[in-house]
Protein backbone atom coordinates (compact mmCIF):
# COMPACT_ATOMS: atom_id res chain seq x y z
CA UNK A 1 0.00 0.00 0.00
CA UNK A 2 2.84 2.41 0.83
CA UNK A 3 4.36 1.85 -2.62
CA UNK A 4 1.01 2.54 -4.29
CA UNK A 5 0.59 5.77 -2.30
CA UNK A 6 4.12 6.81 -3.23
CA UNK A 7 3.41 6.11 -6.89
CA UNK A 8 0.17 8.09 -6.63
CA UNK A 9 2.05 11.11 -5.25
CA UNK A 10 4.60 10.79 -8.06
CA UNK A 11 1.83 10.75 -10.69
CA UNK A 12 0.13 13.71 -8.97
CA UNK A 13 3.35 15.72 -8.98
CA UNK A 14 3.89 15.20 -12.71
CA UNK A 15 0.24 14.89 -13.72
CA UNK A 16 0.36 17.75 -16.23
CA UNK A 17 3.42 16.20 -17.89
CA UNK A 18 1.59 12.86 -17.99
CA UNK A 19 -1.43 14.51 -19.68
CA UNK A 20 0.74 16.14 -22.37
CA UNK A 21 2.60 12.88 -23.02
CA UNK A 22 -0.67 10.91 -23.19
CA UNK A 23 -2.19 13.42 -25.64
CA UNK A 24 0.83 13.12 -27.96
CA UNK A 25 0.90 9.33 -27.64
CA UNK A 26 -2.79 9.01 -28.53
CA UNK A 27 -2.46 11.43 -31.41
CA UNK A 28 0.12 9.22 -33.11
CA UNK A 29 -1.53 5.96 -31.98
CA UNK A 30 -5.26 6.85 -31.85
CA UNK A 31 -6.43 3.22 -31.84
CA UNK A 32 -4.89 2.84 -28.37
CA UNK A 33 -7.90 4.47 -26.69
CA UNK A 34 -10.72 3.73 -29.14
CA UNK A 35 -12.12 1.06 -26.82
CA UNK A 36 -12.55 3.65 -24.05
CA UNK A 37 -15.01 5.89 -25.96
CA UNK A 38 -18.18 3.88 -25.11
CA UNK A 39 -17.03 3.54 -21.47
CA UNK A 40 -16.27 7.17 -20.62
CA UNK A 41 -19.37 7.62 -18.44
CA UNK A 42 -18.30 4.65 -16.30
CA UNK A 43 -14.85 6.17 -15.79
CA UNK A 44 -16.39 9.47 -14.74
CA UNK A 45 -18.66 7.54 -12.39
CA UNK A 46 -15.58 6.00 -10.76
CA UNK A 47 -14.08 9.49 -10.25
CA UNK A 48 -17.26 10.87 -8.71
CA UNK A 49 -17.86 7.75 -6.59
CA UNK A 50 -14.36 8.35 -5.21
CA UNK A 51 -15.30 11.96 -4.49
CA UNK A 52 -18.34 10.69 -2.57
CA UNK A 53 -16.16 8.28 -0.58
CA UNK A 54 -14.21 11.23 0.80
CA UNK A 55 -17.41 12.87 2.07
CA UNK A 56 -19.73 12.20 4.99
CA UNK A 57 -23.23 13.42 5.69
CA UNK A 58 -21.63 15.60 8.39
CA UNK A 59 -19.73 17.48 5.68
CA UNK A 60 -23.03 18.79 4.35
CA UNK A 61 -23.74 20.26 7.78
CA UNK A 62 -20.79 22.58 7.22
CA UNK A 63 -22.58 24.05 4.22
CA UNK A 64 -25.74 24.54 6.31
CA UNK A 65 -23.87 26.18 9.20
CA UNK A 66 -21.83 28.63 7.09
CA UNK A 67 -23.76 28.85 3.82
CA UNK A 68 -22.79 32.33 2.61
CA UNK A 69 -19.24 31.69 1.26
CA UNK A 70 -20.34 28.34 -0.23
CA UNK A 71 -23.42 29.75 -1.94
CA UNK A 72 -21.54 32.89 -3.05
CA UNK A 73 -18.71 30.82 -4.55
CA UNK A 74 -21.12 28.48 -6.34
CA UNK A 75 -23.19 31.35 -7.74
CA UNK A 76 -20.00 33.10 -8.89
CA UNK A 77 -18.86 29.93 -10.62
CA UNK A 78 -22.10 29.36 -12.53
CA UNK A 79 -22.50 33.07 -13.31
CA UNK A 80 -18.95 33.88 -14.42
CA UNK A 81 -17.73 30.83 -16.37
CA UNK A 82 -20.69 30.26 -18.74
CA UNK A 83 -20.96 34.00 -19.44
CA UNK A 84 -17.25 34.27 -20.26
CA UNK A 85 -17.54 31.22 -22.53
CA UNK A 86 -20.43 32.79 -24.41
CA UNK A 87 -18.64 36.15 -24.78
CA UNK A 88 -15.47 34.45 -26.06
CA UNK A 89 -17.50 32.52 -28.62
CA UNK A 90 -18.85 35.85 -29.91
CA UNK A 91 -15.42 37.55 -29.93
CA UNK A 92 -13.64 34.66 -31.70
CA UNK A 93 -16.70 33.94 -33.89
CA UNK A 94 -16.82 30.27 -32.97
CA UNK A 95 -19.54 28.20 -34.59
CA UNK A 96 -21.43 24.95 -34.17
CA UNK A 97 -20.00 22.13 -32.09
CA UNK A 98 -16.84 24.06 -31.18
CA UNK A 99 -18.85 26.91 -29.67
CA UNK A 100 -21.13 24.43 -27.91
CA UNK A 101 -18.06 22.65 -26.49
CA UNK A 102 -16.63 25.89 -25.08
CA UNK A 103 -19.96 26.78 -23.48
CA UNK A 104 -20.39 23.22 -22.21
CA UNK A 105 -17.09 23.19 -20.33
CA UNK A 106 -17.96 26.66 -19.02
CA UNK A 107 -21.25 25.30 -17.71
CA UNK A 108 -19.70 22.37 -15.83
CA UNK A 109 -19.23 22.36 -12.04
CA UNK A 110 -15.91 23.10 -10.36
CA UNK A 111 -12.95 20.90 -11.20
CA UNK A 112 -11.70 18.21 -8.85
CA UNK A 113 -8.14 19.59 -9.13
CA UNK A 114 -9.16 22.86 -7.49
CA UNK A 115 -8.95 21.50 -3.93
CA UNK A 116 -5.35 20.41 -4.55
CA UNK A 117 -4.48 23.86 -5.90
CA UNK A 118 -6.21 25.56 -2.95
CA UNK A 119 -4.18 23.41 -0.56
CA UNK A 120 -0.89 24.22 -2.32
CA UNK A 121 -1.74 27.94 -2.32
CA UNK A 122 -2.62 28.04 1.38
CA UNK A 123 -6.31 28.56 0.66
CA UNK A 124 -9.40 27.48 2.58
CA UNK A 125 -9.58 23.83 1.50
CA UNK A 126 -12.79 23.12 3.46
CA UNK A 127 -14.54 25.96 1.61
CA UNK A 128 -13.10 24.74 -1.69
CA UNK A 129 -14.41 21.20 -1.17
CA UNK A 130 -17.81 22.54 -0.06
CA UNK A 131 -18.20 24.66 -3.21
CA UNK A 132 -16.99 21.78 -5.36
CA UNK A 133 -19.56 19.47 -3.78
CA UNK A 134 -22.41 21.98 -3.96
CA UNK A 135 -21.71 22.97 -7.58
CA UNK A 136 -21.50 19.30 -8.58
CA UNK A 137 -24.81 18.48 -6.91
CA UNK A 138 -26.42 21.34 -8.84
CA UNK A 139 -24.95 20.18 -12.16
CA UNK A 140 -28.00 18.21 -13.39
CA UNK A 141 -30.06 21.41 -13.36
CA UNK A 142 -27.32 23.93 -14.10
CA UNK A 143 -25.77 22.33 -17.19
CA UNK A 144 -28.95 21.86 -19.30
CA UNK A 145 -30.28 25.29 -18.26
CA UNK A 146 -27.06 27.12 -19.10
CA UNK A 147 -26.68 25.29 -22.41
CA UNK A 148 -30.23 26.23 -23.40
CA UNK A 149 -29.50 29.84 -22.52
CA UNK A 150 -26.09 30.25 -24.15
CA UNK A 151 -25.60 27.44 -26.71
CA UNK A 152 -29.10 26.94 -28.14
CA UNK A 153 -28.28 28.92 -31.28
CA UNK A 154 -25.24 26.75 -32.06
CA UNK A 155 -26.66 23.22 -31.63
CA UNK A 156 -29.85 21.50 -30.56
CA UNK A 157 -29.82 20.99 -26.78
CA UNK A 158 -31.46 17.77 -25.51
CA UNK A 159 -32.12 19.39 -22.15
CA UNK A 160 -34.17 16.65 -20.49
CA UNK A 161 -31.81 13.88 -21.66
CA UNK A 162 -28.87 15.92 -20.39
CA UNK A 163 -30.60 16.31 -17.04
CA UNK A 164 -31.23 12.56 -16.71
CA UNK A 165 -27.69 11.67 -17.80
CA UNK A 166 -26.12 14.15 -15.41
CA UNK A 167 -28.19 12.76 -12.54
CA UNK A 168 -27.07 9.24 -13.45
CA UNK A 169 -23.43 10.13 -14.14
CA UNK A 170 -22.92 12.68 -11.34
CA UNK A 171 -25.41 12.47 -8.49
CA UNK A 172 -25.83 8.71 -8.20
CA UNK A 173 -22.08 7.89 -7.86
CA UNK A 174 -21.50 10.74 -5.38
CA UNK A 175 -24.44 9.79 -3.16
CA UNK A 176 -23.44 6.11 -3.31
CA UNK A 177 -19.93 7.11 -2.23
CA UNK A 178 -21.26 9.15 0.69
CA UNK A 179 -23.53 6.26 1.73
CA UNK A 180 -20.69 3.71 1.59
CA UNK A 181 -18.43 6.01 3.62
CA UNK A 182 -21.14 6.55 6.23
CA UNK A 183 -21.85 2.81 6.54
CA UNK A 184 -18.31 1.45 6.61
CA UNK A 185 -16.37 4.48 7.92
CA UNK A 186 -12.79 3.54 8.92
CA UNK A 187 -13.01 0.14 7.20
CA UNK A 188 -12.61 1.79 3.80
CA UNK A 189 -9.80 4.15 4.80
CA UNK A 190 -7.33 2.11 2.73
CA UNK A 191 -9.47 2.69 -0.37
CA UNK A 192 -9.48 6.47 0.06
CA UNK A 193 -5.67 6.43 -0.08
CA UNK A 194 -5.89 4.99 -3.58
CA UNK A 195 -8.46 7.49 -4.83
CA UNK A 196 -6.11 10.21 -6.12
CA UNK A 197 -4.26 7.69 -8.29
CA UNK A 198 -7.49 6.05 -9.51
CA UNK A 199 -9.00 9.46 -10.40
CA UNK A 200 -5.88 10.58 -12.24
CA UNK A 201 -5.72 7.38 -14.27
CA UNK A 202 -9.43 7.68 -15.11
CA UNK A 203 -8.93 11.29 -16.28
CA UNK A 204 -6.03 10.20 -18.48
CA UNK A 205 -8.17 7.46 -20.04
CA UNK A 206 -10.98 9.95 -20.76
CA UNK A 207 -8.53 12.38 -22.38
CA UNK A 208 -7.11 9.54 -24.48
CA UNK A 209 -10.63 8.67 -25.68
CA UNK A 210 -11.32 12.28 -26.68
CA UNK A 211 -8.05 12.48 -28.64
CA UNK A 212 -8.84 9.17 -30.33
CA UNK A 213 -12.36 10.29 -31.26
CA UNK A 214 -11.10 13.63 -32.67
CA UNK A 215 -7.89 12.43 -34.29
CA UNK A 216 -8.84 13.60 -37.78
CA UNK A 217 -9.86 17.10 -36.63
CA UNK A 218 -7.14 17.97 -34.11
CA UNK A 219 -4.85 19.87 -36.47
CA UNK A 220 -7.45 22.19 -37.98
CA UNK A 221 -7.69 25.98 -37.79
CA UNK A 222 -10.86 25.74 -35.70
CA UNK A 223 -9.14 23.49 -33.16
CA UNK A 224 -6.11 25.77 -32.87
CA UNK A 225 -8.48 28.66 -32.24
CA UNK A 226 -9.79 26.80 -29.19
CA UNK A 227 -6.42 27.08 -27.40
CA UNK A 228 -6.40 30.89 -26.85
CA UNK A 229 -10.13 30.77 -26.06
CA UNK A 230 -9.55 28.18 -23.33
CA UNK A 231 -6.58 30.09 -21.89
CA UNK A 232 -8.55 33.36 -21.76
CA UNK A 233 -11.58 31.54 -20.32
CA UNK A 234 -9.57 30.01 -17.48
CA UNK A 235 -7.53 33.14 -16.63
CA UNK A 236 -10.62 35.36 -16.74
CA UNK A 237 -12.30 32.94 -14.35
CA UNK A 238 -9.41 33.28 -11.89
CA UNK A 239 -9.37 37.06 -12.14
CA UNK A 240 -13.12 37.60 -11.83
CA UNK A 241 -13.40 34.93 -9.12
CA UNK A 242 -10.78 36.70 -7.01
CA UNK A 243 -12.34 40.12 -7.66
CA UNK A 244 -15.78 38.81 -6.68
CA UNK A 245 -14.49 37.30 -3.43
CA UNK A 246 -12.72 40.56 -2.63
CA UNK A 247 -15.85 42.61 -3.29
CA UNK A 248 -17.84 40.52 -0.80
CA UNK A 249 -14.98 41.02 1.70
CA UNK A 250 -13.87 37.44 2.25
CA UNK A 251 -10.54 36.68 3.90
CA UNK A 252 -7.45 35.84 1.84
CA UNK A 253 -7.62 32.01 2.25
CA UNK A 254 -11.27 32.12 1.17
CA UNK A 255 -10.43 34.33 -1.81
CA UNK A 256 -7.88 31.77 -2.95
CA UNK A 257 -10.39 28.94 -2.66
CA UNK A 258 -13.06 30.79 -4.65
CA UNK A 259 -10.51 31.83 -7.28
CA UNK A 260 -9.71 28.18 -8.03
CA UNK A 261 -13.33 27.08 -7.70
CA UNK A 262 -14.49 29.64 -10.24
CA UNK A 263 -11.65 29.23 -12.74
CA UNK A 264 -11.22 25.43 -12.78
CA UNK A 265 -13.85 23.25 -14.48
CA UNK A 266 -14.82 19.59 -14.34
CA UNK A 267 -13.51 19.10 -17.87
CA UNK A 268 -13.89 15.31 -17.64
CA UNK A 269 -17.64 15.76 -17.26
CA UNK A 270 -17.63 18.22 -20.16
CA UNK A 271 -15.83 15.75 -22.42
CA UNK A 272 -18.13 12.91 -21.40
CA UNK A 273 -21.33 14.84 -22.12
CA UNK A 274 -19.90 16.25 -25.36
CA UNK A 275 -19.15 12.79 -26.73
CA UNK A 276 -22.54 11.47 -25.62
CA UNK A 277 -24.80 14.27 -26.90
CA UNK A 278 -22.84 16.22 -29.52
CA UNK A 279 -20.23 15.45 -32.18
CA UNK A 280 -16.68 14.50 -31.01
CA UNK A 281 -15.33 17.98 -31.87
CA UNK A 282 -17.41 19.42 -29.00
CA UNK A 283 -15.16 17.51 -26.56
CA UNK A 284 -11.96 19.24 -27.71
CA UNK A 285 -12.43 22.41 -25.56
CA UNK A 286 -12.83 20.22 -22.46
CA UNK A 287 -9.63 18.32 -23.28
CA UNK A 288 -7.62 21.50 -23.87
CA UNK A 289 -9.08 22.94 -20.67
CA UNK A 290 -8.00 19.84 -18.73
CA UNK A 291 -4.40 20.31 -19.84
CA UNK A 292 -4.27 24.08 -19.45
CA UNK A 293 -6.00 24.54 -16.06
CA UNK A 294 -3.61 22.05 -14.44
CA UNK A 295 -0.69 24.14 -15.72
CA UNK A 296 -2.15 27.54 -14.80
CA UNK A 297 -3.49 26.30 -11.45
CA UNK A 298 -0.10 24.91 -10.45
CA UNK A 299 1.69 28.14 -11.42
CA UNK A 300 -0.82 30.30 -9.53
CA UNK A 301 -0.71 28.08 -6.44
CA UNK A 302 3.10 28.10 -6.29
CA UNK A 303 3.26 31.87 -6.81
CA UNK A 304 0.72 32.45 -4.04
CA UNK A 305 2.62 30.14 -1.70
CA UNK A 306 5.95 31.85 -2.46
CA UNK A 307 4.37 35.29 -1.97
CA UNK A 308 3.00 34.25 1.43
CA UNK A 309 6.40 32.87 2.47
CA UNK A 310 8.18 36.11 1.50
CA UNK A 311 5.52 38.15 3.30
CA UNK A 312 5.89 36.01 6.43
CA UNK A 313 9.69 36.39 6.40
CA UNK A 314 9.39 40.17 5.96
CA UNK A 315 6.91 40.44 8.85
CA UNK A 316 9.16 38.34 11.10
CA UNK A 317 12.16 40.53 10.25
CA UNK A 318 10.18 43.67 11.08
CA UNK A 319 9.12 42.20 14.44
CA UNK A 320 12.72 41.25 15.26
CA UNK A 321 13.86 44.77 14.34
CA UNK A 322 11.28 46.32 16.68
CA UNK A 323 12.30 43.98 19.50
CA UNK A 324 16.00 44.85 19.05
CA UNK A 325 15.30 48.56 19.05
Amino acid sequence: MAKVEKFGKFVGKYFTVAIVFWVIFNYFLPKTSTWIIPNISYLLGVILFGMGLTLRFKDFERIAKKPFPVIAGTVAHYLIMPTIAWVLCLIFQLKGATAAGVILVGSCPSGTSSSVMAYLAGGDVALDVSIETFSTLLAPVAIPSLLLLFAGKYVDIPAFSLFLSTVKIVLVPILLGVLVHSLFKNKIEWITKLLPLVSQLAILLIIGAVISANHAELLTAQTFLVIPVVILHNLSGYGLGYLFSKLIQLKTPQRKAITFEVGMQDSSLGATLALKYFVPAAAIPSTVFSIWHNISGSVLAVNWRNHDSKKSIKENNEVEKIVVE
